[in-house]
């Protein structure tokens, strides 16, 4: 699953789930450290006060258990309490790729494959990787199609209408789903949506007719997510289907869908006011409300559903201001970051990619921040040029 923050502008106006690949023990190993030098600066009453280490927030916090384990004499890198930091793209150190895929230029980087070039001058909306073939949708007249492309780069397919992809966190799957635009570029009732396997079986398909507004949430145990509403203004509902089936069911218990975790639960929107909204975890299919915050907005989850991905609880215009992981079990603060970011991505259940820049084209970079210690670290080169993480 892959989450992104270009979905929430637009559920607002009107957030993604994440493929990990097999890099994520790595990713957990070889994360940035929290005692390296300069890896965020801490948010600070005076601008002109910026130190290179992350400082404790004035949240009160539970005290830590005492480890039951053997002492080490390395310093722990469990952070004591709810911390909030402000990145610093100049300050971070370089790290390691990003584990997952990515979009540099016009180029698919990142997780299993070869580096795969987009053929083409059209605007590059979404990537992915399923298997040994690469997915891109690109941008055709006033809508989308996507593209398949072998590992050579060669276009073997393409599916018109498509601007949404999901991939399951190992990258055996992937779904995606698209609405037919008019000539205008007006939206259309009904979607399309496919759900593929990596081992080349036939691609499932189904149209459903008379919904509007459909995003995808998430690929989990065989089972793909997508939120659409029955009329073109009106509320939303969570809708799961199982590829091979004939129509998908609806979950009136989840509405206003904004992400799907892999341990039954996810984000619903549930309060919607000027500059501000509520969101709450919901158990799935029942919806029974687990937590509700009003502090942030649910836009992901790690892979293990025990990490949630958040944002700022008012989401429009370029960037968001904040990232932020929360407890999934009862809503806590783990780590709040600030910025400017377009995505925020679990790279694994200890990690989090932020597409970061200082705005509207200005260099960026993909930032790599450990969830337990809030240390972050640059994982391409801060530049000029398209970056996008992948789906």
């Amino acid at each position: 699953m892959r989450v992104q923050n270009g979905r929430l502008v637009a559920l607002v106006a009107a957030v993604a789930v994440a493929a990990v690949t097999g890099g994520g023990a790595l990713a957990w190993r070889q994360g940035p450290q929290a005692s390296e030098e300069a890896l965020a600066a801490p948010l600070s009453s005076s601008p002109s006060s910026a130190a290179s280490t992350p400082t404790k927030s004035t949240t009160t916090a539970k005290p830590t258990p005492t480890p039951t384990s053997t002492p080490s004499s390395k310093p722990s890198t469990t952070s004591a309490g709810p911390v909030k930091t402000k990145i610093d793209l100049k300050k971070l150190a370089q790290g390691r790729t990003p584990q997952i895929t990515y979009l540099s230029g016009r180029t698919i980087r990142g997780g299993a494959g070869e580096d795969v070039k987009i053929p083409g001058t059209t605007d590059i909306q979404e990537v992915a990787r399923l298997g040994n073939q690469s997915l891109a949708v690109v941008t055709k007249g006033f809508g989308n199609e996507m593209l398949t492309l072998d590992s050579e780069g060669n276009v073997t397919r393409r599916t018109p209408d498509v601007t949404q992809i999901v991939t399951t966190d190992d990258g055996s799957a992937a779904a995606y789903a698209g609405t037919k635009l008019k000539d205008t570029g007006e939206s259309t009732a009904g979607a399309t949506l496919y759900a593929e396997q990596a081992e080349g079986q036939d691609v499932q398909k189904i149209t459903v007719p008379d919904i509007w507004n459909t995003t995808l949430e998430g690929y989990v145990d065989g089972k793909v997510y997508f939120d659409a509403s029955t009329t073109q203004d009106g509320a939303s509902a969570l809708y799961e289907w199982t590829p091979g089936e004939s129509k998908p069911t609806l979950l009136k218990g989840i509405p206003k869908a904004l992400a799907v975790s892999g341990a039954g639960t996810a984000g619903s929107l549930t309060t919607l006011a000027d500059q501000s909204s509520c969101s709450s975890l919901l158990t799935v299919p029942a919806g029974k409300r687990l937590w509700r915050t009003c502090d942030y907005m649910i836009t992901g989850f790690t892979p293990d559903g025990a990490t949630v991905i958040a944002g700022s609880k008012y989401q429009d215009g370029y960037g968001d201001g904040i990232a932020a992981v929360l407890s999934a079990k009862n809503g806590s603060l783990l780590h709040e970051w600030s910025g400017v970011f377009r995505q925020a991505v679990p790279e694994d259940d200890q990690h989090i990619l932020l597409l970061a820049d200082t705005g509207d084209e200005t260099p960026a970079s993909i930032v790599r921040c450990t969830i337990s210690t809030g240390a972050c670290e640059l994982a391409t080169p801060l530049a000029k040029g398209q970056l996008l993480i992948g789906a």
